[in-house]
């Protein structure tokens, strides 16, 4: 029988320590532990590991830090637009939905078009009154913004951003329950000044998420290369047509990516609960939880081997 495990990350990215002070890494390094806590608590008590993919990306979502949810960026017209997917490995079921604008929490409606529709994505006003018909809760416009995001999109207007964190990012989550099933989700505001419709890899099945019965997986980075070479989907691909572990096919998959021009960085767990969590940027904001270890966080690339199994 497996052992339950659940992974996460918040983005990947140029990220400078020189621009991260002492006291915003604590509250990132929090954030990160109350995810991993929310999605534990699901595994520890023998519950599914959709559960728990969706109850951690939501307290993600909640948390103004990252890219998804309340945090989110601002799109060309200074305005929100949010993504999701949420994938289970038994039976490829999934459901994703874009363009949202008033739904607290992308993620759960994700789900909702998974479990209460004949369909996986649903986009826009569709998807918002979907959301309405199920009693998804709603908020305006306005909590989804936050300051730092408008300086944000004023930098990348003027041409002056100098760190990724100004242009995109995501959160996701991975996870293996005592059944043996693998689940992933990935939720994203999308990149800086936007164009107005754009739509990322993060709700696109295979691209910035998937999982089955082999591995989970949720990505991160610049969505168009990711959706070029199907990343998500391709760790599978390679796991199975070539034989390779899923921190082999992760990382021949980023090979790519780069070699495509892009950057960012995926989570797995395959069905053995084995973890990995490669990225080709200076740094990702990642956690994993264990049924005999603490939760154990990491930003830079060194926390690879001094913090994370």
């Amino acid at each position: 029988m497996p052992h339950p495990v659940i992974a996460i990350h918040a983005g990947a990215g140029a990220i400078a320590r020189a621009e991260l002070s002492a006291g915003r890494e604590f509250e990132i390094r929090a954030a990160l532990e109350a995810a991993l806590e929310a999605g534990w608590k699901v595994l520890d008590a023998d519950g599914a590991s959709l559960d728990a993919v969706e109850q951690a990306v939501r307290v993600l979502e909640d948390c103004p830090l990252f890219n998804a949810g309340c945090g989110a960026v601002f799109n060309a017209e200074a305005e929100i637009e949010l993504d999701a997917c949420i994938m289970a490995g038994n039976g490829l079921r999934a459901g994703a939905v874009a363009g949202l604008r008033t739904v607290r929490n992308p993620v759960s409606l994700a789900r909702a078009v998974m479990e209460h529709t004949p369909h996986v994505l649903l986009a826009g006003a569709g998807a918002e009154a979907f959301a309405r018909s199920r009693g998804l809760e709603p908020v305006p416009p306005i909590y989804f913004q936050t300051i730092e995001r408008r300086q944000a999109l004023a930098r990348v207007r003027a041409g002056a951003a100098t760190a990724d964190k100004d242009r995109h990012g995501t959160v996701g989550a991975v996870a293996l329950d005592w059944a043996g099933d693998l689940a992933a989700a990935t939720s994203t505001g999308g990149m800086t000044n936007k164009r107005q419709g754009r739509i990322g890899d993060s709700p696109i099945v295979g691209a910035g998420t998937y999982a089955d019965q082999r591995v989970a997986v949720s990505c991160t980075g610049d969505g168009e290369v990711f959706l070029r070479c199907n990343a998500a989907f391709r760790v599978s691909a390679l796991m199975e047509l070539a034989g390779t572990t899923a921190t082999q096919a992760a990382r021949r998959t980023l090979a790519l990516v780069k070699r495509l021009g892009g950057s960012g960085g995926m989570i797995a767990i395959d069905k053995s609960g084995a973890v990995t969590m490669p990225f080709n940027s200076e740094g990702m904001y990642r956690g994993i939880r264990r049924s005999n270890s603490s939760v154990r966080t990491g930003i830079y690339r060194e926390d690879t081997q001094r913090r994370l199994p």
